[in-house]
């Protein structure tokens, strides 16, 4: 094939995930919530929350007569909080990431994706301001930032495991961070830090392949990492098994207590679990209302 000809089928196939993703992620995010997403507390805006009863110092102008002439109280009528926030979004693009056990389930990258995308449309169908995290792509509102995340989002890096991006953390913002964590913890540990400095909360998902819990192999096994770094063979896989799940059960545990010490969740979703459920739990633990 041709350098021309090869080129023009590697832009084809990457075209071809864009549209994909942004179906798949509209689809998701329809299931999970449908109307607008309200930030659930009084300020300023046009949407009636709740009722309450006047304070001193509340303006004559906020009194609700009818509501008041109920009674013998008067009530002031509450709007719903309006000031979008900014949430940075970090997916993990490795090679890690491009490992599936099983040609019926969706690769790690491959939920991670739809996972950050869908959250992406649900945020920003609210009113939120959403971008990934880094200097790529600031948080900006509307359908168009839509298509740029999804573009973005569509790339994929050769190295086996890349890190959190903590470059340009809006203070005050909310994050999201997806990946399997199964590189070094260092630059994790790195990125909690300054998030946390500059007063940055929110979750990291950690996304993993059912086989990647359960370590099913024995005997003759070559274990190597999707970008073709790291090789390990051995004659007897079964022996490795409880020190394996011992190291995954110390990753786990030290990503939990990571978020913990910086204002974060932590969550493991399967990608044989359901896409809509990891999103729903994802949705409501970002607590952008905040």
């Amino acid at each position: 094939m041709s350098d021309a000809l090869q080129l023009r089928a590697q832009a084809e196939t990457e075209a071809a995930r864009f549209p994909a993703l942004l179906a798949r992620a509209e689809n998701l995010a329809g299931a999970v919530l449908l109307g607008d997403h309200g930030r659930r507390r009084a300020g300023m805006g046009d949407d009636f929350w709740q009722y309450r009863p006047a304070q001193v110092g509340d303006s004559r102008r906020l009194i609700d007569h009818r509501r008041s002439a109920q009674g013998d109280v008067q009530f002031v009528r509450e709007r719903e909080w309006q000031i979008a926030q900014s949430v940075m979004i970090w997916v993990d693009r490795g090679a890690s990431m491009q490992f599936s056990s099983d040609k019926d389930l969706p690769s790690k990258g491959d939920r991670a994706r739809l996972m950050g995308m869908a959250l992406s449309i649900l945020l920003v169908r609210g009113g939120e301001r959403v971008g990934l995290t880094g200097t790529d792509l600031p948080p900006r509102r509307g359908n168009a930032q839509i298509l740029r995340l999804a573009e973005f989002l569509s790339d994929a890096d050769d190295i086996d495991y890349s890190a959190p991006e903590h470059r340009a953390m809006i203070p005050n913002a909310r994050a999201l961070f997806v990946s399997d964590f199964m590189g070094p913890i260092d630059e994790v540990k790195l990125a909690l830090a300054k998030a946390a400095d500059r007063g940055v909360r929110g979750v990291m998902m950690q996304i993993l392949d059912p086989t990647e819990e359960a370590f099913p192999f024995k005997g003759r096994t070559i274990f190597e990492s999707m970008g073709g770094t790291l090789a390990h063979e051995t004659l007897k896989a079964g022996d490795l098994r409880d020190r394996y799940l011992q190291r995954l059960a110390d990753r786990k545990a030290e990503l939990s207590e990571l978020c913990a010490l910086a204002g974060w969740q932590f969550y493991t979703h399967h990608t044989n679990q359901s896409a809509q459920s990891g999103l729903l739990w994802l949705y409501r633990a970002m607590g952008v209302s905040v």
